[in-house]
């Protein structure tokens, strides 16, 4: 193999451009058939996605060596299995739903009388209610229920099972109205938020664990027949790894759109699954079912740097001389971007939705994309200042 033929074969394997992935085994792929008898712990399979009864998730929490047995299965079935479980009653006590219910049902209100509702980034306006940080804004609402709530074994379990001890929990409760139309079919964070170009800068590497970074869930606040639009999902398409770029292709959108799976949903009920599973928030067709559920978005502890640092504060401070050297030429543009990805937050999350919204995509700009716009227009150094400090005031919980 000549040396030009081997640095071609080298960046395939490494860099995915917009045409990576083969639709023939992506089909091969989603079209496996889910068996019972190869999942144990559930109680049924429903549209190839495995069942399982929220008594007995309970019961198992309470014995460490059935808690380790349950967790192994789900960690399966997330990784190599269909991507996806439900939990038939994962809450038991639907009093406590109904509760949290009111309590969103009035954040929704506030905000929306305020002016201040996030609304649904995948959605036009109007259309759905959406409640950023619902976590933070339940437990300050209710303290009592949100500990009542959360004390949930069935979402401890799922969150252990696929991330391990240390995991951080958000959460973000979206109430889609009557007439709310479906979704487009995607992945979720952290790869799933990105377009085409800034998924072209990351290796391979990244598509295989980002998404084991991250765990979805949802909880139903009430029951969702499929005429209400529950979830749209294809399981067994987290396995493909290509798929953060290869989803947006017209072939994969219209195999999604025979292929997928919407199973219905009962009040308290949990629905779990791998971040890289191709879904997508149905259209609710009901004509009084205002369709909500709690989103569930839990990391891994291992989401962080060792050590805190004010980037900020460096930023601020190289501003100055960043602007100078530019302008000399004593460093050319490619090198202060170094020292910018050296230096500031490269990356916008985690942010305060409410305040720090996506503008033109489905993530807010990051410190150092700012900054070398601040420095592409000639911003002085105390507006970077100003800026770097609105910056901070949007990002604060």
């Amino acid at each position: 193999m000549d040396e030009e033929t081997l640095a071609a074969d080298l960046r395939e394997r490494v860099w995915l451009d917009a045409e990576a992935g083969s639709f023939r085994e992506f089909r091969a792929q989603v079209s496996e058939t889910t068996r019972l008898g190869d999942w144990p712990e559930a109680e049924a399979v429903e549209g190839n996605v495995p069942i399982y009864d929220g008594s007995r998730v309970r019961a198992a929490a309470a014995d460490s060596a059935r808690s380790i047995d349950i967790m192994s299965e789900w960690n399966a079935v997330l990784d190599r299995g269909p991507g996806i479980f439900v939990i038939r009653g994962g809450l038991a006590d639907t009093d406590v739903v109904d509760e949290a219910t009111e309590i969103f049902e009035r954040i929704i209100a506030d905000e929306r009388a305020g002016g201040t509702g996030g609304g649904d980034h995948f959605a036009k306006p109007g259309a759905n209610d959406r409640v950023w940080n619902a976590a933070q804004k339940h437990c300050m609402a209710s303290p009592a229920n949100f500990l009542r709530y959360y004390a949930s074994d069935a979402i401890a379990l799922a969150a252990r099972a696929w991330l391990g001890r240390g995991y951080q929990l958000t959460a973000q409760v979206n109430r889609v109205n009557p007439g709310g139309a479906a979704q487009t079919a995607h992945r979720d964070y952290h790869l799933g938020f990105m377009n085409a170009d800034q998924l072209a800068t990351y290796p391979i590497q990244a598509h295989e664990f980002s998404p084991r970074l991250t765990l979805q869930g949802a909880i139903a606040h009430c029951d969702m027949p499929v005429e209400s639009g529950p979830t749209m999902l294809l399981p067994y398409s987290q396995r493909v790894t290509e798929g953060y770029v290869a989803f947006g292709r017209t072939e994969f959108r219209e195999h999604f759109a025979k292929a997928h799976v919407q199973l219905p949903l009962a009040k308290g009920d949990l629905l779990f699954f791998n971040p890289a599973v191709m879904h997508a928030a149905g259209t609710n067709r009901s004509r009084d079912i205002r369709r909500m559920a709690n989103l569930l978005q839990i990391g891994s502890a291992f989401g962080r740097s060792t050590e805190a640092v004010n980037r900020s504060a460096m930023s601020i401070a190289l501003y100055a001389v960043m602007a100078e050297a530019r302008a000399c030429g004593s460093l050319t543009w490619r090198e202060v971007r170094n020292a910018i990805a050296a230096s500031a937050e490269g990356y916008a999350f985690p942010t305060n939705l409410d305040r720090d919204p996506p503008v033109g995509g489905l993530i807010p700009w990051s410190q150092a994309e700012l900054m070398e716009a601040a420095l592409e227009r000639g911003a002085s150094a105390s507006d970077w200042e100003a800026e770097v400090a609105a910056m901070d005031q949007r990002r604060m919980p």
